[in-house]
């Protein structure tokens, strides 16, 4: 049986001047799977990201979900697009719509195989979970779960998103929460209960360090939006846990090609560090609470 499989194999390299043919083994996906290609040439890299549909399967509906286009509003300068951002709601609600939820700090401007790619390169697989349908946004939850898991499969910073009805020169925005539970790498595994840990700014900025070294990420931002909550005059969420934020909510504008660090562009919005300084200072970082 083996020798049958590595026979229909692809064959990898690929010497000049030649083609290879074959198939490739992968974990299974219902659905959709977002297959990533990465092309090596002599000082050349041509990635390719397809979302190829698995036979049997069916589309998610979340990822299909949309607005009427009178609905949608496309912006095309990056001072209405900001504006526009900082009007979104500050958090998430409960089914009724009273009780705040965990806050908006992340907002994802691009196409969905771009935003995907780079999310799956930092191993963030999707991983819905019974807690995060409790969060809605526009009435309804989570378009998609994704999780990053830690060593020995602990959980690691997760991330929802909900696509709103906001355009930006035609690519899609979706605005996310991004946390981590209490404990971080060191919570228990298969734990369906994760409390989210105080400091989700923390959180939003461990996402920004892999979307990075992702090499997928084209600019960041920060805009104002969930409002600022010192450690010592914290919110409290649907669980009863509660966080402090210094209520700016990062804004990542992914690549369609690989760009290296040094190649981000950083757009002069809210200013991070001074907020930083003014709101956190004196703030203790609880990543191993």
């Amino acid at each position: 049986m083996d020798d049958y499989f590595a026979k229909l194999a692809f064959g990898n390299p690929i010497p000049p001047g030649e083609t290879r043919s074959g198939i490739l083994f992968t974990n299974p996906d219902r659905g959709i799977k977002l297959v990533n290609i990465d092309l090596l040439g002599n000082h050349t890299l041509i990635p390719v990201s397809l979302f190829v549909r698995v036979p049997g399967g069916t589309m998610d509906p979340h990822l299909a979900q949309t607005f009427p286009e009178t609905a949608i509003t496309d912006y095309t300068d990056l001072a209405s697009l900001r504006a526009a951002l900082e009007r979104l709601p500050c958090c998430a609600t409960d089914a009724s719509g009273a009780v705040q939820a965990d806050p908006l700090n992340a907002v994802g401007i691009g196409q969905l195989t771009d935003i995907g790619a780079a999310l799956i390169r930092r191993n963030y697989r999707r991983d819905a979970r019974a807690p995060d349908l409790a969060q809605r946004v526009f009435g309804r939850e989570p378009d998609f779960v994704m999780r990053k898991e830690a060593q020995t499969g602990a959980p690691a910073t997760w991330i929802r998103g909900w696509l709103t009805p906001i355009r930006f020169q035609g690519q899609l925005v979706y605005i996310a929460q991004v946390g981590r539970p209490i404990g971080g790498r060191f919570a228990p595994r298969g734990k369906s209960h994760l409390v989210l840990q105080g400091n989700v700014d923390e959180a939003r900025n461990f996402l920004i360090q892999d979307l990075m070294y992702s090499t997928g990420l084209d600019k960041l931002g920060f805009v104002n939006g969930v409002g600022a909550a010192p450690s010592t005059h914290p919110r409290t969420t649907l669980d009863g846990a509660t966080y402090y934020t210094d209520g700016l909510r990062a804004v990542v504008f992914f690549a369609v090609r690989p760009r290296s660090l040094s190649d981000v562009d950083f757009i002069d919005w809210a200013p991070y560090l001074e907020r930083r300084d003014t709101v956190q200072r004196g703030a203790t970082g609880d990543a191993g609470r």
